[in-house]
């Protein structure tokens, strides 16, 4: 009959506590002081102010002509899909676009290299509206919720699961992005036309 091999488990060094009596007293932990509420005194909650453009969920100051707020990736998805950015926004929300590039963008875009080229000759299309950016970096993610934060009257378009999760947290910021092969949006409202999937 064969032998059974015993199974060793891993043991753990058995640790003291640091409330222990047996450490010195200058090495133990000190117990939590329980802050008692004094009556006095009243709670204050930060809550964030919400635009006063935005009614229920819908925002007030979307309206044509639309202010699109471009992405990097955005732009190079547009080319890859063979797509004309200024006639597939109009395609897609029925009315006159205004495409915008940020500093950071175009940044991004110069460091990607020679292979980004016609994305960048696209970018500095006079056709789109450059805003300058006055922070520190390149990190155009960052800097468009910040834009898009401040100011409500932006689309943001981009194919960036990241920026896009980031934007939803956002009320009253509509997406833009590529969905089989033509741009589509979402957090839209339905008089402005936008097309259900």
């Amino acid at each position: 009959m064969p032998k059974v091999k015993r199974i060793k488990f891993a043991q753990m060094k058995r640790m003291i506590n640091l409330r222990d009596t047996r450490i010195k007293e200058k090495d133990r932990l000190q117990p939590k002081k329980v802050k008692i509420p004094d009556s006095n005194q009243v709670n204050v909650k930060e809550v964030p102010q919400y635009s006063s453009a935005l009614f229920f969920k819908y925002n007030t100051q979307l309206g044509p002509p639309f202010h699109v707020l471009m992405d990097t990736n955005f732009i190079n998805f547009s080319i890859k899909n063979k797509l004309d950015i200024i006639q597939s926004m109009m395609d897609c929300l029925y009315a006159k676009c205004i495409p915008y590039v940020t500093d950071c963008v175009l940044g991004e875009l110069e460091k990607l290299g020679s292979k980004y080229r016609v994305a960048l000759k696209i970018a500095k299309d006079p056709r789109f509206e450059r805003l300058p950016c006055l922070h520190k970096g390149t990190y155009a993610d960052d800097c468009l919720v910040q834009r898009v934060t401040q100011h409500k009257c932006y689309i943001v378009a981009t194919c960036d699961k990241d920026l896009k999760r980031r934007i939803r947290k956002i009320p009253g910021v509509p997406i833009m992005y590529l969905y089989q092969h033509r741009f589509s949006i979402e957090r839209m409202p339905d008089a402005y036309g936008a097309p259900k999937l």
